[in-house]
């Protein structure tokens, strides 16, 4: 049997260690009886045996002892040579074949590549956006590439540093790719098993749900109960959606009459809900999801562990200054200095125990995140990458708030209520 390429519905692709987290955690999902898009999985043997192929062995066996400046010199010199040569024969001829295969009742659908590494999607570490996924790949020539890039992406200066502050190093580790059907969705976005306050929460937005992940959106935020009622909805400010035609991927306008517009129906909030809680049982831990819903219904596209921490009552001398109100990542309380960003040049500025403050809450702010007391951020919600990255650091963060670049002055002192959802500051 083909140790290289492995479908996601063999019982083998549980096993984290050959496929990593990300692509085990869905096929156990789907053998639980939940819905996702199927596909398959090129193994970390795979990976392994191209590093070999391409004589790069002996730069991952000097990565380990070598100071920062060679690191960044041999990461240079791996991650170039895995994405700029061809893939070894004996792994492009089953991938090839496999993708083909899975393609025959529709040759010209778009499908997504995206990464899965060994040391991802789990409790101490989600590394969520710190590593490739790749919407619309419609043909061989892209496919092979960005499977390339999927392997490269273990070797990126983000990951690396992301790694390091883990106490992790790329050349210990490997990296397997989930290759499945993108799904056509008229909505998509996040879920939480469990939130301080005792909750499950929803986040939602139309089209495609990369536009939470990057936090280029304020989504819908559903709260429901344990048990799985509603009850609360509050429309996001969706202005545009990630859509997918012709192998490319699009930004499209959404008419304003769909801006303020809830993506879910109360009944569909309901069901999404009681997936979620199947999703933790299969856990056996709170878990944070990313789903989509087509015209076949919902599709589970991610799950990983959910870091849950108890509310922090803030001194209530802070009760008595201005507030404004956004999507809280569900973690702490902090205060400092407010630094107002409006480009990642002006990082620079962010000093140990500040409070950024900026428009949009990317997971290219992650290296950010280990000196701030806080993320402020006009777009993004509960359950985009930067908020996982944060409740995984236990840094407050509030989301989606409207302004705050404008109405919060650089350098005042503020306080965010990454459980409310609340920041002050001292006028």
């Amino acid at each position: 049997m083909n140790t290289f390429v492995l479908p996601l519905s063999n019982p083998r692709a549980t096993d984290p260690d050959r496929v990593g987290p990300k692509a085990a955690n869905l096929a156990m999902l789907a053998r639980a009886g939940l819905p996702t898009p199927g596909g398959f999985c090129l193994t970390a043997d795979a990976y392994r045996h191209q590093v070999n192929a391409l004589g790069l062995g002996k730069a991952l066996e000097q990565f380990g002892p070598a100071d920062p400046r060679v690191e960044r010199r041999l990461s240079v010199e791996i991650r170039l040579g895995l994405y700029e040569q061809p893939i070894a024969p004996e792994i492009a001829e089953p991938l090839l074949e496999a993708w083909h295969s899975h393609r025959e009742s529709a040759p010209q659908a778009p499908w997504a590549v995206r990464s899965s590494a060994l040391i991802e999607d789990r409790v101490d570490a989600n590394f969520a956006g710190q590593f490739e996924s790749f919407l619309g790949i419609d043909n061989e020539t892209d496919f092979l590439t960005v499977v390339r890039a999927c392997w490269a992406a273990l070797w990126t200066t983000n990951a690396r540093r992301y790694m390091s502050n883990h106490g992790l190093k790329p050349a210990d580790t490997a990296m397997a790719v989930l290759i499945q059907p993108l799904v056509n969705a008229r909505a998509s976005g996040g879920g939480l098993s469990e939130t301080a306050e005792g909750n499950m929460l929803l986040s939602a937005t139309w089209g495609l749900g990369s536009a939470i992940a990057q936090g280029e959106v304020v989504p819908d935020r559903i709260v429901l109960s344990r048990q799985g009622f509603v009850r609360s909805v509050q429309a996001g400010r969706k202005d545009h959606r990630d859509t997918c035609g012709h192998g490319q991927l699009a930004q499209q306008k959404v008419p304003k009459e769909l801006e303020r517009e809830p993506c879910l129906t109360p009944g569909e909030a309901t069901t999404l809900g009681r997936m979620l809680r199947k999703c933790e049982d299969l856990m056996s831990m709170p878990v944070e999801i990313e789903w989509a819903l087509d015209d076949a219904g919902f599709k589970m596209l991610q799950a990983r562990p959910l870091h849950v921490q108890p509310i922090v009552v803030p001194d209530q001398i802070w009760l008595t200054h201005p507030k404004l109100n956004g999507h809280p990542a569900g973690i702490g309380w902090g205060s400092g200095r407010a630094v107002v960003v409006s480009c990642e040049c002006e990082l620079i500025r962010v000093a140990p125990g500040d409070v950024l403050i900026t428009k949009v809450a990317g997971p290219a702010l992650s290296h950010i995140l280990p000196q701030v007391a806080g993320v402020v951020a006009e777009l993004g919600g509960s359950t985009s990458h930067l908020a996982s990255l944060g409740r995984e650091r236990g840094i407050p963060m509030v989301l989606g708030v409207l302004d705050a670049t404008s109405i919060i002055p650089d350098g005042a002192q503020v306080a965010v209520d990454g459980v409310a959802g609340v920041v002050r500051w001292i006028a």
